[in-house]
């Protein structure tokens, strides 16, 4: 009879581990855990993820499994083990059993690099406490990091993340960070991005060498002066202001062609609990390692004592806490606030290294304090705001970029390139689809080379070449025409992929929904298949495709491009659109709404005209141009300098009702209609024109038509909910950015037992749309298809 396993007899694990593993203290974590476990092996890095080989018994191995799956170290992600078991050859009498440890070795290269790299870290709470320290070796160093914090994505040159595959190889150990480096008790042990003064990276004001303390003092005293200062951030240059400072913050927007859109502020956690109202799940985020800036309701009792050049009349403050040393230091010199935006002109790329970008930093600033730590990959902050129980993402950037979303495919190297304003690509390795950051606007030259550039070093530090392309359907975007040269050139497979589709499908991208599924896209505009503007989406997805199940009504603009800036014609189609040439007769008894004054006579004949003869006012579906005619109906926007800049000041008036109820009665409808059972339904606006202009008649206040508005939009998609009964509804797309909206959409469904869904992780907005390109470009069996004929949809969308 065969004699029963051993329980105790030594086992060999074999595990690799896949996700965000790497850059993330897992390999010391584990060193840690096996001790504690008294196991022996190896650990390393691989092109994959991380390789380790195990030796103990087969409980404490088991129980050693089950604490890393289920308590992995804060920063990391394990999506996907590889668990191998074999025996272990009895050790003969005479020799000793080898004792318990477990080492780190040098990494596995070799093949596609296909492990995600880790975003951004901010300073950490014990590295804080470490700058702050005189007594600490690294007390005021810039530089400062650890396991658990300090530079990633933006220092990080190819796979495996180690030292030497970033710009940190520039920066040798000394013999005291080796020290540290190699003892598995201290909280450095194999951090890849550690530095001390004595190693590590130095500064330079105006270009020349200055020490950290000196550095800092200049930076300040030129701040307190009215400069304007470009700081080297973590992944670029950042332009600092004194908030209280209107001339210079003049300057500065003159001097970045930004003339209306608020600025950030990097803040003291002090001064943002002062000036700011925040909850605890915005509390969170804000000292989170993401750092983002945090959209926030300011205090208005402390509005004055910072101009009005920082934010307007906004409700909200965008601020950041300091994710670097270097900022923290700079923070505390001048007094825990200062105005920090990103350091590009309007429209193009970050500024992120001194010597390439001297000339534009020279334009932008009056002094420069800079570093001597490449920046690999420039990345700008992300943006985030809460809504509906968590974070929504405005801006994907530092901390947050690199998104890794597990989905293993045997066809790595599909691409998708994005659209236009907010570009971005994504990758497909064999273990992930991978989201870069935004990367801006692509409508300059500057903008679209740095969009094909990021294109090439991600292929290169993933070891792939393309297998096949993804693109918006719309051929006058840079990215698209990029795609189909690319395609030709290399004889690669291309889809042009319906912009909303996209929206939708980056949706279930990050869900991880398969099978049919049921959706709203709306946003400022993306090409529809008739060759019109889209933007008021339902769509039901396929395996297939989709079918376009409801629109909102479209109306022309005037003006084409122009009217997606200026909403005074989105609103002036509208009015066209539903009563035709008596429009001046409805808006008779109105004689004092301001949107009259916004043209002048020759003006309004002339696009009257455009519009009667169907010259450059295309039709459109968009709820962003809604929005925009709402906007300046009542007064918010006429003209606008940046995007969303209608829609925001719509949501603040709404949110003034929310703040002071009214018992004023003010309904607005958004009814859905359709012909007949085989056509899609249709929102239709002109009833709640009509009811807006009535309202107006009664002299109902602004706030409370703009909350009706908002209402309105969330009541006509849970109609759409009833009407097709649903029992889950994505939703995707820039207008979801407003989180009135968002929050009553959701709401609103929930009350008749519906699920929303909506991104969470991914942007809502564009930035999105590559995740969803390659889904589509995967779903169908992969055909060259060319992007459509233009036809007279603008090259911009919004």
């Amino acid at each position: 009879m065969p004699r029963p396993p051993d329980p105790h007899a030594e086992q060999h694990l074999s595990l690799e581990l896949q996700g965000l593993v790497q850059g993330v203290g897992l390999r010391p974590h584990v060193v840690r855990l096996a001790l504690l476990h008294g196991l022996r092996g190896t650990v390393a890095n691989s092109s994959s993820g991380v390789q380790l080989e195990l030796k103990g018994s087969r409980p404490a191995l088991e129980a050693f499994r089950h604490s890393l799956l289920t308590k992995p170290p804060a920063r990391a992600r394990i999506d996907q083990e590889i668990c191998r078991w074999q025996p272990v050859q009895a050790h003969p009498s005479n020799e000793a059993t080898p004792t318990a440890g477990v080492r780190i070795l040098e990494p596995q290269t070799g093949g596609s690099g296909t492990a995600p790299v880790s975003p951004d870290l901010a300073i950490c709470a014990c590295c804080l406490e470490e700058l702050r320290d005189p007594a600490n070796r690294r007390h005021g160093y810039p530089f400062i990091s650890c396991t658990d914090c300090g530079p990633r994505y933006s220092v990080g040159e190819r796979l495996p993340f180690e030292r030497e595959h970033t710009s940190f190889r520039h920066f040798p150990l000394c013999e005291q960070c080796r020290s540290e480096f190699n003892d598995p008790a201290d909280r450095r042990f194999h951090a890849q991005t550690i530095s001390c003064p004595a190693c590590g990276p130095e500064l330079r004001w105006d270009g020349q060498p200055i020490s950290s303390a000196a550095g800092i003092r200049a930076a300040a005293a030129a701040l307190t002066e009215g400069s304007i200062v470009a700081l080297q951030g973590v992944g670029g240059f950042q332009l600092l202001v004194d908030p209280a400072n209107g001339e210079a913050l003049q300057r500065l927007r003159q001097r970045k062609g930004r003339p209306h859109k608020p600025l950030a502020l990097l803040a003291s956690s002090a001064w943002m609990e002062s000036h700011c109202c925040s909850h605890a799940g915005e509390r969170e985020l804000w000292h989170g390692p993401a750092a983002p800036i945090l959209l926030l309701r300011s205090q208005q009792d402390r509005r004055s004592e910072m101009s009005e050049e920082v934010a307007g009349s906004s409700p909200w403050l965008g601020v950041m806490r300091a994710s670097s040393g270097l900022q923290q230091l700079l923070l505390e010199a001048y007094g825990g606030v200062v105005v920090a935006t990103s350091a590009n002109r309007s429209g193009e790329p970050l500024c992120a290294n001194a010597t390439a970008d001297a000339a534009t930093l020279q334009e932008l600033a009056d002094h420069v304090l800079s570093h001597t730590l490449p920046v690999v990959n420039r990345i700008d902050d992300s943006v985030q705001r809460w809504a509906a129980g968590g974070a929504l993402t405005l801006r994907l950037g530092r901390g947050l970029a690199p998104v890794a979303l597990p989905h293993p495919s045997s066809n790595a190297g599909g691409m998708g390139l994005g659209a236009q304003i907010k570009g971005a690509v994504a990758l497909q390795t064999a273990s992930h689809r991978l989201l870069s950051p935004d990367l801006g606007d692509l409508s300059s030259v500057a903008g679209a080379a740095h969009h094909q550039r990021t294109c090439r070093d991600w292929l290169q530090r993933h070891g792939l070449g393309m297998s096949h392309l993804a693109c918006d359907q719309h051929p006058g975007y840079s990215a698209s025409a990029w795609a189909t040269e690319l395609a030709a050139r290399h004889q690669l497979p291309l889809s042009a992929v319906q912009h909303h589709h996209a929206h939708l499908l980056a949706v279930m991208a990050e869900h991880r929904i398969e099978g049919p599924a049921l959706g709203v896209a709306w946003d400022g505009a993306g090409q529809g298949d008739d060759g019109s503007l889209w933007g008021g989406e339902a769509l039901a997805i396929t395996p297939n495709g989709y079918r376009r199940i409801a629109y909102l009504r479209p109306w022309p603009l005037p003006g084409s491009e122009r009217a997606q800036r200026e909403p005074r014609r989105a609103a002036l189609g509208l009015l066209l659109e539903a009563y035709g040439p008596s429009w001046r007769d409805r808006l008779a008894p109105l004689p004092g709404l301001s949107w009259r004054t916004a043209f002048s006579d020759n003006e309004l004949e002339v696009l009257e005209q455009s519009v009667w003869r169907g010259l450059n006012a295309p039709r459109s579906s968009s709820i962003g141009r809604l929005f925009d005619a709402l906007a300046a109906l009542l007064g918010q926007a006429q003209v606008c300098s940046f995007e969303a800049q209608a829609a925001l000041a719509l949501e603040a008036l709404a949110l003034e009702a929310l703040e002071r109820p009214s018992d004023m009665a003010c309904p607005l409808e958004l009814p859905l209609q359709r012909r007949d059972a085989s056509s899609p339904w249709q929102w239709n606006w002109q009833p709640l024109l009509e009811q807006l202009l009535e309202a107006l008649t009664q002299a109902m206040p602004a706030p409370q038509l703009a909350l009706a508005f908002h209402q309105a939009l969330a009541q006509a998609i849970a109609e759409l909910g009833r009407a097709e009964g649903c029992k889950e509804l994505l939703l995707a797309g820039g207008c979801f950015q407003n989180v009135l909206l968002l929050e009553l959409s959701v709401a609103a469904l929930a009350r008749q037992g519906c699920r929303a869904l909506w991104p969470q992780q991914l942007p809502c907005n564009d930035a999105a749309l590559p995740i969803g390109q390659l889904l589509a470009a995967e779903s169908v069996s992969i055909k060259r298809v060319a992007p459509r004929a233009e036809s007279h949809v603008p090259g911009r969308r919004r």
